[in-house]
This record gives C-alpha cells, sequence and structure tokens, in this order.
C-alpha cells in the first residue's frame, strides 16, 4: 500500500516512484539483535526479490463494476482484494539499513522529485535570472506542492507525514525494497 494523501502511488504509476520503506518491526530487531554487518535480517523481510505484488487501489478507481459498489473496498483500498488489482510491481532488490542512511538518490527513488525554478535576485535593479534546485512533494490534503532544498529534507518531512511524527528522528531499522512496474 502507497500512501495516496502525498501522491505516492501516483508517483509508482508515473515511474517516479521505484524504491519503497517499511519499517522493521521491533521484535525482529530484538530477535536478530542486528549488527550492521550481520546480513541476517534480510531474512524477516515481508517480500523477495522476484515476488510480485499487488498496489492497493480504492475499487472505485479502477472499476465500473456495480456490484463492487457495495463493498467497502469501493471507497477504501484497506478493504480490496489483491487479485482484483490491475496495478502490480515486482520486488528487484531488499536491503535493510537505518532509515537516516538513505542516500540522495534513493530519496528521489522513493518518489521525491527533483524541479528548476526561474527567479530573479531580489533586490537587484537588474532583474539578474539566476536558477534554484529544489526538491518537493505534493500534499493531497492542500493540493500545494511542497518544497525542500535537499533530497533528505524532503523525504524526512515525507516519511514523518506517511509513517507518524517522529519517524525519521528515531533512525529505525527499515527494508528498503526497489521494484518495477509490472505492465
Amino acid at each position: 500500500m502507497f500512501n495516496d494523501k502525498y501522491g505516492l502511488t501516483q508517483a509508482v504509476l508515473d515511474g517516479r516512484k521505484t524504491m519503497t520503506r517499511r519499517i522493521v518491526p521491533q521484535s525482529v530487531v530484538d530477535y536478530y539483535t542486528y549488527e550492521a554487518e550481520d546480513p541476517t535480517m534480510i531474512d524477516a523481510a515481508r517480500f523477495e526479490i522476484g515476488e510480485i505484488v499487488a498496489v492497493a487501489q480504492a475499487y472505485r478507481y479502477i472499476t465500473t463494476y456495480s456490484c463492487l459498489r457495495k463493498t467497502a473496498g469501493w471507497s477504501n483500498k484497506m478493504f480490496v482484494r489483491a487479485e482484483y488489482m490491475p496495478l502490480k510491481i515486482r520486488i528487484t532488490d531488499v536491503k535493510v539499513e537505518r532509515l537516516q542512511d538513505i542516500s540522495d538518490e534513493d530519496c528521489l527513488k522513493e518518489g521525491i522529485y527533483k524541479d528548476v525554478e526561474n527567479g530573479c535576485v531580489i533586490g537587484s535593479p537588474f532583474r539578474v535570472p539566476f536558477f534554484y534546485t529544489f526538491y518537493g512533494a505534493i500534499s493531497k490534503e492542500t493540493g500545494r506542492e511542497l518544497h525542500w532544498t535537499t533530497p533528505r529534507e524532503a523525504f524526512s518531512v515525507l516519511i514523518d507525514k506517511v509513517s507518524g511524527k517522529g519517524t525519521w528522528e528515531a533512525n529505525p531499522w527499515v527494508f528498503a525494497y526497489s521494484f518495477e512496474l509490472v505492465k
């Protein structure tokens, strides 16, 4: 499941999101007593390389079958059945790391986008043009784009919105899944 509030399902559809992180349950961390060099925790990952996984979407966005309108899945993707989902991804890689170890490149794979704006130097009598780069995500709450100066800054805010305030600061162990859209 990808968060629709911040356009992450759409980012998968658009090919902008090709990676996702899922917090490793504390019971798994405790069981493995993980050290950075210990590869065994990856055995507890929910998904394996090569596995094909359905991407949840509310039925109203993918079908016109009236019989599904009477189900909870019509407007809430929490209640849909995987076999009815047309959008699927294939897991291409799995790694385990601390959340804050994410690279700028991986932030972009998480659906953060890079953009360049053309502006003018404030206070210049000549209106000297300049270009600045920002990284963003879209809030469905407000419909506004949200901008930050680095991919990590954008991702840290997004992960707190998606997984709960304080997630970035807690720096939990995560399974980082790379995937591709299955057509």
